[in-house]
Order: structure tokens, then sequence, then C-alpha cells
């Protein structure tokens, strides 16, 4: 095992070459320690260079419709009258503090993707 930190691109696509070698290696090996040790190197390495920021609320909630197979109209129960769905989806209405409580219980969509600031 040779394990060298990732400075840049070039040791990261070296690094992910030699993960894609022990990948599949079985636990409490040689391999499988350095497999873990890679993940983390470049976890930590594209975390740095490559942040994604998070979903904004308006996202959130489409991509739990599209999951759950909802229309507009579904959300009706959580957020108000068609109007009201209509606005928040187009990003023309925040969403109130009972919207929000609303979609959490009943569509489980996390509190941190309803509160995110990128709305």
């Amino acid at each position: 095992m040779n394990i060298k930190p990732i400075r840049n691109d070039k040791d990261l696509r070296q690094a992910f070459k030699r993960l894609e070698e022990v990948f599949q290696a079985k636990p409490k090996t040689p391999e499988y320690d350095e497999m873990e040790i890679l993940t983390t190197l470049i976890e930590v390495y594209e975390s740095k260079h490559y942040p994604v920021g998070s979903a904004s609320p308006i996202e959130a909630i489409k991509f739990r419709m599209e999951q759950q197979g909802l229309t507009p109209r579904d959300l009706e129960v959580y957020i108000g009258t068609s109007g009201r769905v209509s606005e928040v989806l187009n990003g023309r209405r925040s969403l109130s503090l009972r919207m929000i409580k609303n979609l959490h219980d009943g569509l489980r969509i996390p509190y941190e993707s309803l509160l995110s600031a990128s709305a």
C-alpha cells in the first residue's frame, strides 16, 4: 500500500484508478484498508475542491413530488390553495413555518432542505 495525499486533479485520477482496482476487496485485508483510506481521501479532496450546494426548498419539494408521483394538486393539503401551491413552486412565495411543518410531517422532506437559505 503506497498512499499519498491528493493535491491536484492528476492525483485524484490516480486515486480513482487505484480505487477501482481495490473496490471489491474483502474486509480485513490490506486492500480493503486501502480502499477505505482512498475513499476518505477522495471525499475530502472533492468536498474541498468541488463542493455541492444544498438544494433549494423548491427543488426538494419537486424532487419529492417526482419520487412519489405527486401533482401540484396533491400539495394543496400541505401548502394551501392551488394558487398558493403555484406561487410556491414558481418561487413567487416563500414557505411559511406552517407549510414547512406540514411538508415535513406529510411528505417527510427534511427540515434542513425546507429551511435552506438558497430559496
